[in-house]
């Protein structure tokens, strides 16, 4: 009987420090890149980071970027349905091909390769792609754009997969 009680502690205490082991290598991960709180906010919000590695962690971050790029052409959609003055137009038809073709199509998928296959160089590039893609929509509009935060999280988040990233080589 006690050998049984002490293999249940036992147990217990090892879940407690893979569980926090987890935690820690998300902490220590994020405190390397550009911006620790949107990492570590991003990281843990997903169940699969509980029992990722870096190379999981960047798939995370590859995937949250993603949704939003995803979430960004839905917006776009969205202000473009609304009959915009021709100059927020042709910036927003601009964003449309930047994010449907460059960073849903090419960067992201791209990026997703590399981190499969093992070549992380291509899959930091990738992310680093995807960054420079979110500014230059941001730079199409001649003043104020409409879709600024949409832009600016993304160009955090593919940088924040892009410090990742270079952890792996």
């Amino acid at each position: 009987m006690r050998s049984s009680i002490f293999l249940v502690c036992l147990v217990c205490l090892s879940l407690t420090q893979i569980h926090v082991s987890t935690a820690d290598l998300v902490d220590d991960t994020c405190k390397q890149t550009p911006n620790n709180d949107l990492c570590v906010s991003t990281l843990h919000g997903d169940p699969r980071s509980s029992t990722a590695d870096v190379a999981g962690l960047a798939i995370i971050m590859v995937d949250t970027i993603k949704t939003k790029a995803t979430a960004t052409v839905a917006q776009i959609k969205a202000l473009l349905g609304s009959n915009p003055d021709s100059k927020t137009k042709n910036g927003l038809d601009g964003c449309l091909m930047i994010y449907s073709n460059e960073i849903l199509n090419t960067d992201i998928p791209s990026a997703m390769e590399g981190l499969q296959k093992g070549n992380p160089k291509s899959a930091e590039q990738y992310m680093n792609n995807a960054a420079d893609d979110a500014n230059t929509c941001e730079g199409a509009f001649a003043g104020a754009s409409p879709i600024t935060s949409f832009n600016y999280n993304l160009t955090d988040l593919s940088n924040i997969a892009s410090a990742i990233i270079n952890l792996l080589f």
